[in-house]
Parts: structure tokens; C-alpha cells; sequence
């Protein structure tokens, strides 16, 4: 049985990780192709327009991968997680289908009418399809957002006889305190890839001697964006995530933050150190004192529970997993902040492109927004085990009974070969995208 849940698990996680590298850089991509399209319309410079169609090549790219791999996740629902799908599915079924009925129709008929349609529509219109490309990439985050505060937050259920849960309250769904700061952090943390990413090909490009006047506006856009999502994904809705986490689940709370003893009279705050569960404490730590308690009860007294507190048959079943997780996204974060103040400043005193090593930075810098964000995920993920849904059913409880845990194995060693296969053509048609750069044509009148 440890061996099936164990694989379910690892397939799972394998296929969400991966797949969720596209949908974090589409959804905030989309945000910034509609402010390019908008600001072609204000300023009429033909450039805007170019951006505008250069990047949504890339987004479409990573839409279609994104459909790709999010496909086999649907089908795991039922084969990995049959119990879990019979049990839960009046409840998440409804979000998940409102998620391909209405977000993904929306997003992937518009993308059509934004990649080949800007002479028949003229370009309003086409500034109206790409804003409606937006709307349904970021609605599609919303719905999975929701169905995942319930699995965090159960709100508006009952349990009937046979042990299948219902909605009684649809509103609640929407209502979920747990909804909205995750959301809001999530798509913060999508502009930040979004950003790293056009910074870094931004930087690419002036580096190179290549598509200069792109390669300028590339990097503003993207300092400007950059920075915003930086300090928004940190403060307010990274605050408010964590005060819900400190509210719903302070088990949680204490494992991801390295906290085996109730710390009284003012927790302090762990910038590194490694867990050691076998003597329950944690090795070679640095802290600062008291923060901690400041930054979730604004009190530099005030008690933080360990996880001597909580019985151990609900503590995360990862702790190890779940600290480094947390601590991997939030050091980033702080980086990604840091280097942004830095990038504005020099855009301000109107010497950042000519600043060699922080276009090199940014170049460095592309891959970590995915870390980080994939590191949030894992953060919220491992912190909800030992629960399937937090407080009401285990793990154990949602697996399929019938699916042997060699055929999972066999099964995710073959998604292994496949999506490395995906992954590299993906790259090879995005760096040929790159290297052709935005094509430049007359404006329409």
C-alpha cells in the first residue's frame, strides 16, 4: 500500500510539475501581450504592435504544451485516484468543468482570432481578442485555483451516507477565504516568470547586437512588471497566504517554517538551517529573533506553536520536503526583488542597458522564477499531507484500489521518456522563435 501511494504520488507530482511550467508563464504573458497591443493603440508605434505579436507566438507555444500535458492529469483523476474522484467529485467536478468549458474555450478561440486574424479584425478588435485571451488564461487560473482552496479549506459541503461529498452552499466555493490570496499570489508569481523570461530575452537581444529597439522595450516592460509582481507576490498576498495557513492548517505552518518547539515570548525567524527529525530541531541555524511572531501577528511577543503541539498522525508527512520548499521560494523571492530594485534604479538613471552584468543577470536569472514557483506549489502541496482534503480524507483514503503500483511505476517512467522528448522540442521551437526575433511590418491604418 506504501508502495501505491508512493508512486501515485511521485506520477502525480511529476506531470503537474512539469506541466505547470507552460500555464505559468502563458497566464502572466497574456497580461503584458494586452499591454502591448493597448499601448500600440495609444502611441500608434508600430513596435508595440510587433511585441504584441512576437510574444503571443511564444504564448501560444506554451498553450498548446500546456493542453498537452494537462490532458493525462484529468485521466489520473480516475485512474490513479478513482476513490477520491467518486467521493469528491460533485464537488470539484463542477470547477474543473467550468474550467474546460468556459476559461479554456474562451482562451484557445481568441488565440486563434489574435495569430491570424488582426487585418479582418482591424486593431481594436484585435486588441479586444488578445484582452479576451487574457481574460479566459487568467479565469482558467481562478477555477483550478478553486478546486484546490477546497482541497486546502473545505467550505459549503456535506458528507451524505455512502461518504460522497456535495456542494450545499455553491457560493462558498467562491467565497472560500482561502481562495483569493492564493490566487492573487499565484498569478504574481506568474507575471514574475513572465517577466524574468522577457527580461532575459530583452537582455538577449541587446547583448547580442540583435532587434536593439525590441530588445529595449522587452527589458523596460519587463523591469516595470518585474518589480510590481515581485513585491506583490511578498506583500500583501504572500503575507495573506501565510496568515491563512497560520489560521487553517498551524501545523502547517510550523513545519514550513522549522518550528519543532512552541516558541513563547516571540518566534524567531529562520533565514537557514537544516531539519533534524530524528532529535527534532533544527542544525546550524542563523535566525533573527522575534520576527517571525511580528510578521504574523504584527506582536514581537507573541507565541508561535511547534510541532510538539500537534499529534504526529497529522503532521505533513514530508516535513524535510516542506521546510526547504518554503524556504527555497521565499529566499528567491527576495532575490527576485533585490534584483529588480536594482534593474528600476538603473532603468531610471537611463543606464540599464548599457549595464553589461545585470543583462547578464537577467539572462542568468530566467530559470529560477520556475523554481520558485514550482517551489510554492510543493510548499502548499506537501503542506496539506498528510490529507488528500485537509482534515476530511487521507491519502490513503484516495488512491484506486485496483491500479498496482508496478503499473504506476511503468506508467511514469514512460511520461518520463515522453515529456523529456516534449521538453526539448518545445525548446528548439522557442529558441528558433527567439532567434528570428519579431518581424516587423507596416501598421494598418
Amino acid at each position: 500500500m506504501e508502495d501505491m501511494i508512493l508512486y501515485n504520488r511521485l506520477q502525480f507530482a511529476f506531470t503537474i510539475t512539469f506541466h505547470y511550467l507552460f500555464p505559468q508563464l502563458t497566464m502572466g504573458l497574456s497580461l503584458m501581450i494586452v499591454y502591448f497591443k493597448w499601448k500600440f493603440l495609444r502611441t500608434n508605434n508600430v513596435v508595440y504592435n510587433d511585441a504584441s505579436k512576437f510574444w503571443m507566438k511564444i504564448f501560444a507555444l506554451n498553450f498548446a504544451m500546456g493542453v498537452v500535458t494537462g490532458i493525462p492529469m484529468e485521466f489520473q483523476f480516475g485512474t490513479n485516484w478513482a476513490k477520491f474522484s467518486e467521493l469528491t467529485g460533485g464537488i470539484i467536478g463542477q470547477t474543473l468543468a467550468m474550467e474546460g468549458m468556459f476559461s479554456f474555450f474562451l482562451e484557445s478561440s481568441f488565440l486563434g482570432m489574435f495569430l491570424f486574424g488582426e487585418k479582418l479584425l482591424g486593431h481594436k478588435l484585435h486588441f479586444v481578442a488578445g484582452f479576451l485571451v487574457f481574460l479566459g488564461s487568467w479565469a482558467s487560473g481562478y477555477l483550478i485555483l478553486a478546486t484546490h482552496s477546497w482541497m486546502q479549506h473545505p467550505v459549503g459541503y456535506e458528507i451524505l451516507e455512502n461518504g460522497k461529498f456535495v456542494l450545499n452552499n455553491f457560493g462558498a466555493l467562491f467565497n472560500n477565504p482561502w481562495l483569493l490570496p492564493s490566487y492573487l499570489h499565484n498569478q504574481a508569481g506568474s507575471l514574475i516568470t513572465a517577466s524574468f523570461f522577457m527580461a532575459g530575452v530583452g537582455a538577449f537581444y541587446l547583448l547580442s547586437n540583435l532587434h536593439q529597439q525590441y530588445g529595449k522595450i522587452f527589458l523596460k516592460t519587463a523591469v516595470i512588471f518585474g518589480l510590481i509582481s515581485s513585491v506583490a507576490v511578498a506583500f500583501p498576498t504572500g503575507d495573506l497566504v501565510a496568515k491563512n495557513v497560520v489560521k487553517y492548517q498551524p501545523v502547517t505552518f510550523a513545519a514550513m517554517e522549522g518550528i519543532f518547539e512552541t516558541e513563547h515570548g516571540g518566534a524567531e525567524i529562520i533565514l537557514i538551517g537544516q531539519p533534524d527529525m530524528k532529535n527534532k530541531k533544527l542544525d546550524n541555524k542563523i535566525a533573527v529573533p522575534n520576527v517571525l511572531s511580528f510578521l504574523t501577528y504584527q506582536r514581537w511577543h507573541a507565541t508561535i506553536k511547534g510541532l510538539n503541539e500537534f499529534d504526529e498522525s497529522i503532521h505533513p508527512t514530508n516535513v524535510p520536503g516542506l521546510y526547504y520548499s518554503y524556504h527555497i521560494m521565499a529566499g528567491l523571492g527576495t532575490i527576485f526583488i533585490a534584483v529588480m530594485a536594482i534593474a528600476a534604479f538603473l532603468l531610471w538613471r537611463k543606464k540599464l542597458y548599457d549595464t553589461k552584468w545585470i543583462l547578464w543577470a537577467m539572462m542568468f536569472l530566467i530559470p529560477f522564477p520556475y523554481i520558485a514557483n514550482t517551489a510554492g506549489w510543493y510548499t502548499a502541496e506537501l503542506g496539506r499531507q498528510p490529507w488528500l482534503v485537509y482534515n476530511l480524507m487521507r491519502m490513503v483514503d484516495g488512491i484506486s484500489p485496483t491500479v498496482s503500483s508496478g503499473n504506476t511505476l511503468f506508467t511514469l517512467l514512460g511520461f518520463v521518456g515522453l515529456y523529456l522528448l516534449l521538453g526539448l522540442l518545445f525548446l528548439m521551437l522557442v529558441l528558433k522563435i527567439i532567434r528570428k526575433g519579431p518581424e516587423t511590418k507596416v501598421a494598418l491604418k
